[in-house]
């Protein structure tokens, strides 16, 4: 049986989305589609999307980080999905999508053609810690937006060693048995980041919605930002625009569709 596939990327954040609301869910695992991933011999991604039935909203959205293992939330994989569901399902211009996080509401911009707005819900932002690795201390703040982020504020983000720093902070027995999702970023000013991500099971991305949410709600529990404004995350790939308030954060970013294909 051929699976068609499209390739969507959001701020750089790309995965392989398999439309499965009219078809039998398709098990990646079974199927061995994780070569898909792989940017040599593969189409390329950050990992795979499935697209599914969901009996609580619009559709539910299950993803994969390249490396096989199952992720909970994705904010650029979202609102993805709900530019997807907009063409080619005839979705509302506001969205309720299923996560392993919960129900996510994802709402049209108007104004600019493939934004969307994502209502994160409520955050968890605890006190910061430390942690040594490689005999430095690293200042973190744990944040979870529907999945765990570590957030550490760097002078130099352009410079600083997101290969040799990331892994150890992923792997790191203070977040067994998961891991953790770890964001570097520099204050350029007042309500603007920017930020390099290590992604769990994925390695450094172009970006990570859910991991600019963590920086933003960091950042702003340590006074470099303000309730209620639009804060600009640079990352990699693109900005995203994280807005934080008492109940909740929002999430805004553009969705972009790359091309088709179908596997054989």
């Amino acid at each position: 049986m051929s699976h068609k596939f499209t390739k969507m990327h959001g701020c750089g954040n790309d995965y392989i989305y398999f439309d499965c609301l009219q078809t039998e869910p398709i098990d990646p695992h079974a199927l061995e589609l994780f070569w898909l991933c792989n940017r040599n011999i593969g189409i390329g991604s950050d990992g795979i999307v499935l697209i599914l039935p969901s009996s609580t909203a619009f559709a539910r959205m299950q993803m994969f980080n390249a490396d096989g293992s199952q992720g909970l939330m994705c904010g650029n994989a979202i609102r993805c999905v709900a530019e997807y569901l907009h063409i080619n399902h005839d979705a509302p211009n506001e969205i309720s999508i299923e996560t392993a996080s919960g129900v996510k509401v994802i709402m049209k911009d108007l104004t600019r053609p493939h934004f969307w707005t994502v209502d994160m819900g409520r955050a968890i932002v605890e006190k910061p810690s430390s942690l040594h690795i490689n005999t430095k201390e690293y200042r973190f703040t744990k944040v979870d937006v529907g999945n765990p982020h570590a957030v550490v504020f760097v002078e130099n983000v352009s410079s600083f060693n997101v290969a040799e720093i990331g892994p150890l902070f992923e792997h790191n027995k203070a977040f067994l048995p998961h891991g953790v999702n770890t964001e570097f970023v520099e204050i350029i000013s007042r309500n603007h980041l920017k930020m390099r991500v290590w992604e769990r099971g994925s390695g450094e991305t172009l970006a990570c919605g859910t991991g600019a949410c963590a920086a933003a709600l960091a950042a702003l529990q340590a006074g470099h930002c303000d309730m209620g404004a639009d804060i600009k995350v640079e990352l990699l790939g693109g900005a995203l625009i994280i807005n934080c308030t008492d109940e909740t954060v929002l999430m805004t970013g553009e969705a972009t569709q790359v091309f088709e294909g179908r596997l054989l």
